[in-house]
Parts: structure tokens; C-alpha cells; sequence
């Protein structure tokens, strides 16, 4: 059975809404219908700026369609604070379910208590909403193991495990108010600190910290702007070997500070770099030769497993889930359905990537 406000909107004989997609209050409208009586779900993402996020609201949106909803996808252009104003208004406008990955996952308690009040269950996607009891359900990738495939990555290249070294290496994070910020750089950590603990690696800058290593919303003129400073103060006569970049933004970013300090030459090679994302920048890059590797996490399946679980809550099923007990928000365990990521370097793109279907051999040209 649909749940009560599905039931009573059946009853009222509402009508399908089309498809709206609305970034900072700017809304079309697409064509084609789905059927009436099953419900509207808003997806709140975070930004346009990120082909990820992109690629995210338009699959959670089209699995949505193709169960018989209407959705309703608004970009909060990595603003809280629109992100909020958003939210509210799906709310009121009267929407039967919620998907959120939070921008600020610390915000978001109070508007939460309104999504609560209004009996609307709220899955948080990607980004652990934190601070709250009104989240439900939390769908997103192992976050840890993104981190310990990026580390691995480095290990293996450099030749640690073998007593390789010392090597020179510098750490970037993500965003200080994203939760999946301390599981990526913790995942790494695992297996980088032995090695910098016994001299293999050397963080020159002493930046080893989480919260000194971090970049704000994830941006990659920041992490540009911060490398910049960390080559002219730590580098001058020595070279980096590798940087733990978490995310293909910040990557881009931090191989635009090293080609313009000279990197990528046959007499100064650049360092291993790591990303996440699979972003077709990056991709695209590493078929170049310059990031090394990337964290692949088919947000198809992501967005699938969202839909999934706001069908299940609106016809009174339980969602599945695989993970009830690491992923506590602060005040709450919040039970999660994890996926596992995969590695993707220059050896492997064509099979993950294009044989996997998530990009096409024309746009990787």
C-alpha cells in the first residue's frame, strides 16, 4: 500500500506533475507524463559545477520516471544556504519523499524537523547528513575503501611494499563539512602513515593533519591555489613524487599548479596523482598521461539504490540495507546500503569505462 499522504493525494484525483528541474529557483519544465497517484519525490543535489552531480540527478530522476513518479531535482550551487530555502519549499510544495546530498551536512537539522513534521522519510544520499534523527536511510559508496584504493594505488606505484624510497608525498581532503571528507582521508591514512612513519615517505610541508590538508566545497582553484604555495615554500630544490588528491576536481587543480612550476617534462616527470569521480576531465587526463589514476563509483547504481529505497518507504517495505552500525550522524546510527569502488588507471579505462558503459570511446577522444 502507498503510504497515507500518496493514498489521500490518489483520492483527491492529483495529477501528475512534469519533471522539474530547478537550480537557485530557476525552473523548466520537460515534457511526458507518468502515471497519477504514485507520488512526488525531491532530490535535493548539490551542484551544477561537478559533472558528477549532473550525471547523479538525472539518473535518480530517470529511475524515479521509470518507477511511476514525479520528481522534483534542485541544485543548491553549493550554497547552504539555497540549499535549505530548497528543501523547504519541496516540502511545502508537498513532495512524498526526500533524496539529499546535503552541501553543509551540519545545516540541515532544522529543516529536516519540518520534512519529519510533514511525516516526509528522508534518504541521504552520497553525503551523511549529520546532526539529525530525521535522516532514515543513507545510500552511498564503502568510503573508506575509496580512500585505501587511492592509497594502494600510490604504494604499488611507488614500490613501498618493496623498500622503495623515501619518496616525497603531499596530502589534499576534501570539504571540512562533508562527512565522507574524514572516511576517504582515513581510508588512506591506514595505509599510508607505516610509510611516512618509517621515512619511505616524506610530507615536506609537515601538512599531515585532516585539518590542514582540507579544500573547501572540493574546488580545484583552491587546491591550485594551495599547491601553488606548498611548491614555492617545500619544493624549490627537491621534487613531489606523489599527492593524495581525493577527488578528480582537486586534482586538475593541483596539475595545473605543477605544470606551471615546470612539472611534466622528461628532466622533471609528474608525480603519481589519484582523483575520484571519473570525471571525463580526469579521464581524459590520465589517457594523456598526467593524473595517474581515479576512484570509479557507477552512480548509476547509486541513483538506482536511491529509487529503490524511496519506493520501498512509500509502499511500506523496508529498504535493504548492508551496513547498520558504522555510519552513526551524531546522534543516530543510520543505516546504510554501501557499494563497493574500483580503481581506473590508463590499464584498465577501456574495460571499466567503455565497455562498463558509462562513457562512450567518441568522448574520450
Amino acid at each position: 500500500m502507498r503510504n497515507r499522504r500518496a493514498a489521500l493525494a490518489a483520492l483527491a484525483g492529483a495529477t501528475s506533475l512534469a519533471l522539474t528541474l530547478s537550480a537557485c529557483g530557476e525552473t523548466t519544465t520537460s515534457g511526458g507524463r507518468t502515471r497519477s497517484g504514485e507520488g512526488t519525490i525531491g532530490i535535493a543535489m548539490p551542484t551544477q559545477a561537478s559533472q558528477r552531480w549532473l550525471t547523479d540527478g538525472k539518473s535518480v530522476v530517470d529511475d524515479l520516471k521509470a518507477k511511476g513518479y514525479d520528481a522534483q531535482l534542485v541544485y543548491g550551487q553549493d550554497n547552504p544556504k539555497t540549499q535549505v530555502a530548497q528543501i523547504e519549499k519541496l516540502i511545502k510544495d508537498g513532495v512524498d519523499a526526500l533524496i539529499i546530498a546535503a552541501i553543509d551536512n551540519k545545516s540541515l537539522d532544522g529543516v529536516l524537523q519540518q520534512a519529519a513534521a510533514a511525516k516526509i522519510p528522508v534518504i541521504s544520499y552520497d553525503r551523511l547528513i549529520l546532526g539529525t534523527r530525521n535522516v532514515d536511510y543513507y545510500v552511498s559508496f564503502d568510503n573508506e575503501q575509496v580512500g585505501r584504493l587511492q592509497a594502494l594505488y600510490i604504494v604499488d606505484k611507488l614500490g613501498l611494499e618493496k623498500g622503495k624510497g623515501p619518496f616525497n608525498i603531499e596530502l589534499f581532503a576534501g570539504s571540512p563539512d562533508d562527512n565522507n571528507t574524514k572516511y576517504f582521508f582515513d581510508g588512506s591514512m591506514h595505509l599510508l602513515q607505516p610509510f611516512i612513519d618509517s621515512g619511505q615517505l616524506v610530507v615536506r610541508s609537515g601538512q599531515t593533519a585532516l585539518d590542514k590538508v582540507t579544500t573547501l566545497r572540493w574546488d580545484g582553484p583552491t587546491a591550485q591555489r594551495r599547491m601553488d604555495t606548498l611548491l614555492s615554500q617545500s619544493y624549490r630544490s627537491r621534487k613531489v613524487d606523489a599527492v593524495l588528491s581525493p577527488y578528480d576536481g582537486i586534482s586538475i587543480g593541483v596539475l595545473n599548479a605543477l605544470k606551471a612550476d615546470g612539472y611534466g617534462t622528461g628532466s622533471k616527470p609528474l608525480p603519481v596523482i589519484t582523483g575520484q569521480d571519473a570525471e571525463l576531465p580526469s579521464v581524459k587526463s590520465i589517457i594523456a598521461g598526467q593524473q595517474s589514476q581515479t576512484i570509479y563509483k557507477d552512480v548509476r547504481e547509486l541513483a538506482s539504490v536511491a529509487a529503490d529505497m524511496a519506493d520501498d518507504l512509500l509502499n511500506d517495505r523496508t529498504p535493504k540495507v548492508n551496513n547498520r552500525r558504522s555510519y552513526n550522524n551524531g546522534v543516530k546510527d543510520v543505516p546504510a546500503q554501501l557499494l563497493q569502488p574500483t580503481s581506473v588507471d590508463k590499464t584498465n579505462y577501456e574495460y571499466v569505462l567503455v565497455a562498463g558503459g558509462f562513457y562512450k570511446d567518441a568522448q574520450l577522444k
